[in-house]
């Protein structure tokens, strides 16, 4: 075993290993280790905080070990908070199976599918009974449970944990023994529950799992854990413009993580970019221009990095428009009018400003009676900038989109904003999406 090899493997992007010595022996052992690893399909995509688990499974893979994923089409209908002050909702299983399509087709973009063994836990959960539920929870007390942070801090605080909840790291600890692992990787917040899981091998006469915790990665707001929730995702399936535009909006604290974490930069070099932050002795702007080459290389592949980095330096460095826009056809009459044409809108507008309406520079537009006037959030859904109504609102409200390189602010006192566009117009979206509008 390459000793090198194997710290780098142990020691860059993970926070801790339960046992490391363990793990160690077993790496050094030369036998084909079981790697587990587990998701609940309770969203349908990945984002580069879940990379970070992703590629350690790799490396071993490319060592010679295998990759067992735990589909969790039952654990997903119950919820797991992991951190969270809530109960989650349940999903159904018809929603846990589209979301689990869509996330191993993404997953699968950093895991070697042919090393890799798929198992679902209605395979063994399916035919559970009563009895065999029982006996399980029969082998830990709720003592133990409410050790969990996140349980202890509800209790405490009188808020509500579901018994389905209490259940839910049992049921991950089956999986573990169902498939005989070797080792479980999670984030640090599922250390309790991998625990649990090597400690009923134990109970059960199995040879205990170690436990692999990577880090939870901050989304791009540099504080909070990545969720697409949350808004600061950096997602591997968004378009390369996406995640080049993304990772440049980093705050400067973010570059030295995201180089540990997500690339295989050599050390000496990463040691280069630690010291180049931390003395502020060069500009974090190229530091973060190769940290968005090497992100958009790995899941776009190496074409997509200079094109991506091009559209970057042209629209947000420069300003200027890209040199391709997609169009999109709209038709005002269908569902993007605000249901009266513009000279109707003069008479109303003193009437409408109190509800939150909004023309930009209705003066100086140069609109005439007749023109149309659409609800910008209507357009921007129609446009493919959002994927509901409520988040094109979001968008707007926020001052997210421009139209032919105005951005809109919309009054305090509303979220609705209707704007005059014309054929031609150009919406766009922050700094990186634009779309051209063709009016039938």
């Amino acid at each position: 075993m390459d000793q090198a090899l194997l710290n780098k493997i142990m020691k860059r992007g993970v926070s801790d290993i339960i046992v490391e010595d363990e793990f160690r022996q077993r790496m050094e052992e030369g036998k084909p280790l079981r790697l587990k690893m587990g998701f609940d399909p309770s969203a349908p995509d990945i984002h580069v905080g879940h990379a970070v688990g992703l590629r350690k499974l790799r490396q071993l893979q490319d060592l010679g070990h295998k990759v067992v994923i735990i589909v969790g089409d039952w654990t997903a209908q119950i919820g797991d908070p992991s951190g969270k002050p809530q109960t989650r909702p349940m999903l159904t299983h018809a929603e846990v199976l589209e979301n689990a399509e869509t996330y191993l087709a993404q997953f699968f973009k950093i895991v070697d599918r042919s090393r890799a063994e798929v198992r679902w836990q209605s395979d063994w959960f399916g035919p559970f009974s009563l009895a065999d539920v029982l006996k399980l929870t029969s082998r830990f007390t709720v003592a133990q449970f409410l050790q969990r942070d996140d349980f202890a801090a509800r209790f405490a605080a009188n808020q509500p944990i579901a018994i389905t909840e209490l259940l839910y790291p049992l049921l991950q600890a089956y999986d573990s023994v169902e498939i005989e692992s070797d080792v479980e990787f999670g984030g640090t917040d599922q250390m309790f529950n991998l625990l649990v899981g090597r400690d009923l091998q134990s109970q059960v006469g199995q040879r205990p799992q170690q436990c692999f915790l990577v880090p939870l990665l901050p989304g791009t707001d540099g504080e909070l854990k990545m969720s697409k929730s949350l808004g600061n995702y950096i997602g591997i399936d968004e378009p390369a413009n996406d995640i080049f535009g993304k990772t440049m909006s980093l705050p400067d604290t973010m570059i030295v993580p995201y180089f540990e974490n997500l690339t295989d930069i050599p050390e000496a070099e990463l040691e280069e970019v630690r010291n180049v932050v931390a003395n502020q002795s060069g500009n974090p702007m190229d530091l973060k221009k190769q940290l968005a080459h090497e992100l958009v290389t790995q899941f776009k592949g190496a074409d997509a990095a200079p094109e991506a980095q091009a559209h970057f330096e042209q629209t947000v460095q420069k300003g200027q428009l890209p040199s391709e826009i997609k169009d999109v056809d709209l038709d005002p009459g269908d569902r993007l009018t605000s249901g009266f044409l513009f000279d109707e809108f003069v008479n109303r507008v003193g009437a409408m400003v109190e509800e939150g309406v909004f023309v930009e520079d209705q003066d100086d537009t140069g609109v005439n009676a007749g023109d149309v006037v659409v609800d910008l959030a209507k357009i921007v859904l129609g446009a493919g900038l959002a994927a509901s109504m409520g988040e094109a609102r979001r968008l707007v409200s926020q001052g997210s989109v421009s139209v032919d390189g105005t951005q809109i602010r919309p009054p305090e006192s509303g979220s609705r904003v209707a704007i005059n566009v014309r054929d031609g117009s150009v919406i766009q979206r922050g700094s990186r999406d634009f779309r051209r509008l063709r009016i039938r």
